[in-house]
């Protein structure tokens, strides 16, 4: 069928990025005019997961993949309530939607939530340019047509380094996703930009997530009676999260098990000790090859973050709860991508990884973290005031 892009009259669009490099290209979705943080996804499917992943507020994505919108949009994939990205860059949007799922087309969907997009330019130029000048600030307007004047504005607008974001996307008062089958286990799950797809992993291990805003307090999270405490990926700099990394030192106080991702990587390695620092680009798509140093094994694995823990890759680093260490790194660039604490005999108490391994979209390879988390959980003493049945193996 058709797309609406191509039926309407052709609206021109500019993009413009903070070190004057410009770009001209079409409108689709909403028109007007946004700013964010240009980053690259290098992601060959799954746009709809990528767009309504809350951890890509406040940025302007570049798609990689030269064909973007064949298999249109339905609703079953979102990964949360809404678009969260700024803006959508593409090359070529598909001209039909071919998915027996598909219930309308992309550019309607970016249309219906005013999200502006700008397509039929050169996305090679634009994110060979990203990876070597780094990611950085971005304008698309179809409204001020002149390179100067946008770039003026774009250099008024705030950068990511320091941007405080999670309270924008953080629900207002907590959920409860039931367990698929039994009740095995509870777990209280931060809510600092979480995918839908996270507490449904847990849920299909026989988990009842109970999923909180991330302002939660330590008394909120007591009354769950959880067995395990889980923070999920977010936007913006950890270096802001700081009533969430007090949170997190008091659940490691308290011997709760933990287990974090993205940005609850880089929050638990601020607990720990570690500082967070920005990298030049970022990781972004769903094949990004990670090693698991605790089994040598090779994942690939989904990924959207542009900051980063700055811990030793080759040695422990003790702490008041037990000894920290890196447990996986990125095989393109050393980064690290995983974190885990232990205690002197070498139990696991608490671990993160900083990619996603409820893998929507993506890859399936990491699938066996949730396993781990229940792994964990399971040998945790029971208070004797509330009883709770142990794990299922």
């Amino acid at each position: 069928m058709p797309s609406g892009f191509f039926e309407r009259e052709q609206t021109p669009a500019l993009l413009v990025l903070e070190d004057g490099r410009s770009f001209r290209g079409l409108s689709f979705g909403a028109t007007g005019e946004v700013f964010g943080e240009a980053v690259f996804c290098t992601g060959m499917s799954g746009y709809q997961e990528t767009l309504t992943d809350p951890s890509y507020h406040r940025q302007v994505v570049v798609a990689t993949a030269p064909h973007i919108g064949n298999t249109g949009w339905n609703d079953e994939d979102d990964e949360s309530r809404r678009i969260w990205v700024a803006g959508y860059v593409v090359r070529d949007l598909s001209r039909v939607r071919s998915n027996w799922r598909s219930n309308r087309s992309l550019d309607d969907e970016l249309r219906n939530q005013g999200v502006v997009g700008i397509a039929e330019l050169d996305t090679r130029a634009l994110t060979r340019h990203l990876r070597e000048r780094g990611a950085m600030r971005v304008g698309i307007s179809t409204t001020e047509l002149d390179p100067d004047r946008l770039l003026a504005k774009v250099l008024q607008t705030p950068v990511m380094a320091g941007a405080d974001l999670v309270a924008d996307v953080t629900l207002s008062k907590a959920q409860v996703i039931a367990p698929v089958g039994e009740k095995r286990l509870t777990v209280a799950a931060i809510d600092l930009g979480i995918k839908d797809m996270t507490p449904t992993r847990m849920a299909q291990r026989g988990i009842e997530v109970h999923v909180l805003p991330a302002t939660a307090t330590m008394d909120e999270l007591r009354s769950i009676n959880p067995d395990g405490v889980f923070f999920s990926n977010g936007p913006g700099d950890p270096a802001t999260a700081d009533a969430p990394m007090r949170l997190l030192q008091g659940v490691l106080d308290e011997g709760y098990p933990y287990f974090g991702i993205c940005f609850g990587n880089q929050i638990f390695g601020r607990a720990l000790g570690f500082g967070t620092y920005k990298l030049k680009y970022g990781h972004r798509g769903i094949n990004q090859p990670v090693k698991d140093l605790r089994t040598g094994k090779v994942e690939i694995t989904s990924q959207n973050h542009g900051f980063a823990v700055d811990a030793p890759l080759e040695r422990a680093t003790p702490t008041r709860w037990g000894q920290a260490r890196v447990s996986h790194i990125c095989l393109n660039d050393d980064v690290v991508e995983g974190l885990e604490l232990t205690d002197d005999a070498g139990n696991l108490l608490a671990f993160s990884v900083q990619y996603h391994p409820e893998a929507a979209a993506g890859p399936h390879d990491s699938a066996y973290l949730f396993d781990r988390f229940v792994d964990v959980m399971a040998p945790r003493p029971h208070p004797p005031t509330a009883p709770r049945r142990q794990a299922e193996h």
